[in-house]
C-alpha cells in the first residue's frame, strides 16, 4: 500500500472505501482487467475492524477476528493488482463524464466509473468508556456478536424498531435483557413492541438513561438513572448493545446523488446503479436493512459488475461516435 501523491490521474474504476462491499468490489473489478484504484478511507477495513470475533461469515469454521478479516480481503484485492491507497475522497463532481474526485483535499483524479462503499457508522451514546470497551461487551450489533453473550445479562440501548429487533434477537440467547428506553413510551412499531411484552426475559427500564459503563478490561456493570425520579442502581450485565441508529457516511454525496431521508443512496432496485450512469453505491452507504458483511461483499460484487457492463457499453457508444 503507498501514500498517494498521484494529480491529475486518469483511472478506468474508483473504489471508495475498503469495508467488505469496497475490497469484494476491487477483487471482482480487478479481476475483470479493469485495474481498480481503491482509496482507503479514515477507517481502513471500515466498521470490522473493531469488531473482535466474526463467527457468521461463511469459509471461517472457527471464526477470526474483524481486522484479520479485512487483512485478508484486502490480501486477496492486491493479488489481483487492485491498487490499495491510503487517502480521504473529500469532494466529487459528477455533473460530467468522467467523473472528477479529489482526495485528501488536494489530489484531483479522473473516474471512468466509481464504485461508492463508504459504509455507515453506528450512532454512539458519547459515554465516556464507550470507545475503550467496544469489542468488550460494548456493541452496536446484536446478530453480530449476541451469540457471545449467551446466558449472561445484557442490556439494550433505544426505543425503535432496530433496539427492539436487537432486544428480541437477544433474549432468544441471554438469560436477561433490559432494554433502557429514554421516554416513557418506544418508538417501535406495534408488532414489534408487542413482540417484546411479551418475551418473558426482557425488562424494559422507561423514563431511564444510561450513565456509566463499569470495567476494567471487560463491561462488568453499568450505572443507569431515571430521569423522572433521578432513582440510579447497577445493572450487572455484561452485554451493552447500543441501538439507536446508523449513520451512513455519505454527506459528500448530499446534494448530487438521490439519498432518503435517513442519508442512505438511492440505488435502482435489483442493482447498485445510482441516478448518474457510472455512479454505483455498495454495501451498508445504500443498505439500511441488513447491514451485514455479507450482504456488504454480495453488494460489492454488484457493483463490480454493473460497473464492468456500464464501461462495456461506454467503449461501444464511443467507438460508434468516432466512426461517424
Amino acid at each position: 500500500m503507498k501514500q498517494d501523491q498521484t494529480i491529475n490521474e486518469h483511472v478506468q474504476v474508483l473504489i471508495i472505501g475498503s469495508g467488505p462491499a469496497g475490497y469484494t468490489a476491487a477483487i471482482y473489478a480487478a479481476r475483470a482487467g479493469l485495474k481498480p484504484v481503491l482509496y482507503t478511507g479514515a477507517e481502513p477495513g471500515g466498521q470490522l475492524t473493531i469488531t473482535t470475533d466474526v463467527e457468521n461469515y461463511p469459509g471461517y469454521p472457527e471464526g477470526v477476528t474483524g481486522p484479520q478479516m479485512m487483512v485478508e480481503f484486502q490480501k486477496q484485492a492486491e493479488r489481483f493488482d487492485t491498487d490499495v491507497r491510503y487517502g480521504v475522497v473529500t469532494a466529487v463532481n459528477f455533473s460530467g463524464w468522467p467523473h472528477e474526485v479529489t482526495i485528501d483535499g488536494k489530489n484531483k483524479l479522473l473516474a471512468n466509473a466509481v464504485i461508492i462503499s463508504t459504509g455507515a457508522s453506528a450512532k454512539w451514546l458519547g459515554l465516556a468508556d464507550e470507545n475503550r470497551l467496544n469489542g468488550q461487551g460494548v456493541s452496536a450489533c446484536a446478530v453480530c456478536d449476541g451469540f457471545f453473550f449467551k446466558g449472561q445479562d445484557v442490556a439494550v440501548v433505544g426505543a425503535g424498531d432496530t433496539a427492539a429487533e436487537e432486544a428480541s434477537y437477544l433474549s432468544k440467547l441471554a438469560n436477561k435483557v433490559y432494554m433502557i428506553v429514554r421516554r416513557n413510551e418506544m418508538r417501535a412499531s406495534k408488532i414489534m413492541q408487542q413482540r417484546i411484552f411479551s418475551a418473558e426475559n426482557i425488562e424494559i427500564l422507561w423514563n431511564t438513561e444510561t450513565e456509566k459503563l463499569i470495567g476494567e478490561h471487560q463491561l462488568e456493570s453499568i450505572i443507569v438513572k431515571n430521569n423522572k425520579t433521578k432513582e440510579k442502581k447497577v445493572l450487572n450485565v455484561t452485554g451493552f448493545f447500543v441501538a439507536i441508529g446508523h449513520k451512513p457516511n455519505t454527506e459528500i454525496f448530499d446534494s448530487i446523488l438521490d439519498l432518503d431521508e435517513s442519508g442512505y443512496i438511492i440505488t435502482i432496485p435489483g442493482s447498485s446503479k445510482t441516478k448518474i450512469p457510472g455512479i454505483f453505491a455498495t454495501g451498508d452507504a445504500q443498505d439500511r436493512i441488513y447491514r451485514q458483511a455479507v450482504t456488504a461483499a454480495g453488494s460489492g460484487c454488484m457493483g463490480a459488475l454493473d460497473a464492468e457492463r456500464f464501461l462495456a457499453e461506454k467503449e461501444l457508444e464511443l467507438a460508434e461516435v468516432s466512426q461517424k
